[in-house]
């Protein structure tokens, strides 16, 4: 792949598809830094609150996007490990 390539398939990607079900870029990272702020200003960032951050990724694409039933799927499988993620870290503070 070439710098050309790579560029000509992100700005197809960008400017397509998942520009109209991701919504306008900008608005779309907007929210998630909304969504994020609260959970990554309390302390260092762990791998619990990277899988929960993950999750609000896909909220707010469905907030500024249109639905997109992977993004549930996908939301869902991040809450699911979220939350295993923080069992597994209580599991080793004791």
């Amino acid at each position: 792949m070439t710098i050309d390539s790579l560029l000509k398939t992100i700005g197809n990607l960008l400017n397509g598809p998942r520009a109209k079900s991701h919504g306008n870029f900008v608005d779309l990272h907007e929210r998630v830094a909304e969504l994020w702020t609260p959970v990554l200003k309390n302390g260092p960032v762990t791998a619990d609150k990277v899988a929960l951050c993950m999750a609000l990724l896909k909220v707010a694409r469905d907030e500024v996007g249109e639905f997109n039933e992977d993004d549930c799927i996908d939301g869902a499988a991040y809450m699911a490990l979220w939350a295993l993620l923080v069992a597994h870290r209580n599991k080793t503070s004791d």
